[in-house]
Parts: structure tokens; C-alpha cells; sequence
């Protein structure tokens, strides 16, 4: 606990990725005061064709949970 999920189209290297991850899980560190051996982060890869379905409206257009939202409409 906490288990972080980014879902971003393909075409990074596992390096980036993994920079990333780490700076995400020491941001949770620092905002929530969590140990860091507890806070684990998943990057998913999503073909831009899927986007809109499997991430878009599936996960954010209607969801009162995701505090950032993007732009598209």
C-alpha cells in the first residue's frame, strides 16, 4: 500500500520507465509519509487505437476519483 498504475501509449524504453516508477513512488513517499518498501508503481502500455475504450472511458471520463483530468473534449 499504495500501488500506483500509469497507462501510457508504447514506445518508451523499460530505463525510462523504470526512472519514472522511481519518481513516483518517492513522490508518494514524501506526500503520504509511507515507507518506501511498502509503495510499488505499474506502468502499462495502451495502443493509441484503445486509448478512448479500454482507458478513456472505461477508468477516467466519469470517475470522481481521478483529481487530474485531461483535456480532450
Amino acid at each position: 500500500m499504495p500501488h500506483v498504475v500509469v497507462k501510457m501509449y508504447p514506445g518508451r524504453s523499460n530505463e525510462i520507465k523504470e526512472n519514472l516508477a522511481k519518481k513516483i513512488a518517492a513522490c508518494v513517499v514524501e506526500e503520504l509519509g509511507a515507507k518506501p518498501g511498502v509503495v510499488s508503481v505499474a506502468i502499462e502500455d495502451v495502443q493509441p487505437d484503445d486509448w478512448m475504450e479500454q482507458v478513456y472511458d472505461k477508468e477516467i471520463r466519469n470517475n470522481e476519483n481521478v483529481f487530474v483530468k485531461p483535456d480532450y473534449e
